[in-house]
């Protein structure tokens, strides 16, 4: 988009904006505002920075768009159908606007995110996106599934291999998490993925469970109706309506609420795609699990740790053609290390599955459903000096799992 063409958040009023979510690296505000047309059905997603980075002062003059734009546009929208992909656009940013609504809604979000992290100030440049969850009468969902398969073995180690072939990694991370002090849980992204009926609204039913008990702290299921979050405390929560979208009853959540959405939700992943396009990429983009690729960096003289060079645009669509071509043909029970470089890079793109998230919209007071209402979205790139540290966390969760007992068997 030419630069002349490109809207300015300056041409709408901080006020107009309010608070949605946050992740680790964006904070998302949504449009409420009638002025400015171009901001109507839109959230705008801005980058964040360390509460103790005080680095003030002008950013660069010619910052280069969001990553996350590009991104999508070059290698996401390639491998997942555009239809279930939300518009990206950039948005011009300043200081002042940055500083006024930061003001405005600090204090909406969580404490324990305002207490490590801020709005990044120095930025000149931000994201506009479809407003996934907004809309009068709207009942949207988001749910982080995350990873959705059990690795393979070839290049587990015999301390691993028993237990990473049986038990799903995030049931091994939260028994770790738990150990720490978090909010327990009995999802198991395995049931979700499962097409099984059965285990699909076990999963559901698990992820309300845990959302309930952390009064909607944890960040893979999150409820919004008619654009604003609804947590199990909020005082009038029991007074949201809900119905099928198909029949036009309405019920409270005293009266069926829970069950109303189970069923809602239910019917959309019954008829879409989305989770087998999630976890067919994880999988396929990971075939050396993190053990394998700490293997092949080591017969290339290297280690995970020192790999902090970020792929190129043109660096990504060459793994793109390659992926969509000659990756499929490749014996990765024995890699070659002269592909070591697309495989970090396959490595990279299904940690960006395995963190993404779905929306899933319904009509609150009945009719048909949006033609777009499951979408995915968080598909950032993950920068490559995370590969050690995905490693120490990896040996971390295994160990920790390990040394607990008694294993749980996650069924594929």
């Amino acid at each position: 988009m030419p630069m002349a063409s490109r809207l300015h958040v300056a041409d709408s009023r901080p006020e107009d904006w309010v608070y949605v979510s946050e992740g680790g690296a964006t904070i998302v505000f949504s449009y409420r505002g009638t002025e400015n047309p171009h901001f109507q059905g839109r959230v705008l997603r801005l980058r964040k920075t360390a509460l103790s980075n005080n680095d003030t002062g002008r950013g660069v003059e010619e910052e280069p768009d969001d990553p996350m734009i590009a991104f999508q546009r070059d290698v996401i929208s390639c491998i997942v159908p555009q239809a279930f992909l939300p518009d990206l656009d950039v948005v011009l940013l300043n200081e002042s606007w940055l500083d006024a609504i930061e003001c405005l809604r600090n204090s909406d979000r969580p404490q324990e995110r305002w207490k490590k992290d801020k709005i990044d100030k120095r930025r000149r440049k931000g994201v506009l996106a479809t407003n996934l969850v907004g809309g009068e009468g709207i009942v949207a969902v988001e749910i982080k599934p995350k990873w959705g398969f059990l690795p393979r073995e070839h290049h587990l180690s015999p301390q691993t291999v028993s237990t990473k072939t049986s038990t799903c990694r995030f049931c091994m991370h939260t028994r770790l998490r738990s150990q720490e002090g978090a909010s327990p849980t009995d999802y198991c992204p395995m049931d979700l993925y499962s097409r099984n009926e059965t285990r699909m609204v076990k999963a559901i039913h698990d992820l309300w469970n845990a959302w309930v008990r952390s009064d909607g702290s944890l960040n893979n299921f999150r409820i919004f109706v008619s654009g604003k979050v609804i947590k199990p405390s909020h005082h009038d929560f029991h007074d949201v309506p809900i119905g099928p979208p198909d029949t036009g009853v309405s019920s409270s959540f005293n009266s069926g609420f829970k069950e109303t959405l189970m069923e809602n939700l239910m019917r959309l992943l019954l008829d879409t795609r989305v989770l087998d396009i999630i976890s067919t990429l994880q999988r396929t983009l990971d075939e050396l699990d993190i053990e394998g690729i700490s293997k092949l960096c080591s017969m290339s003289k290297a280690d995970l740790a020192s790999m902090v060079a970020n792929p190129t645009p043109e660096d990504w669509r060459d793994f793109i053609r390659c992926y969509q071509t000659s990756y499929c043909t490749w014996d990765h029970a024995n890699p070659d290390p002269k592909n070591i470089k697309d495989y970090l890079m396959a490595y990279l793109l299904s940690a960006t599955f395995k963190d993404c998230s779905i929306i899933l919209r319904f009509n609150q007071g009945g009719g048909s459903l949006p033609s777009h209402s499951v979408s995915i979205i968080d598909l950032d790139p993950k920068p490559m000096n995370k590969l050690g540290e995905w490693e120490e966390l990896d040996r971390r969760v295994v160990e920790g799992y390990r040394a607990g007992g008694q294993q749980k068997r996650c069924a594929p």
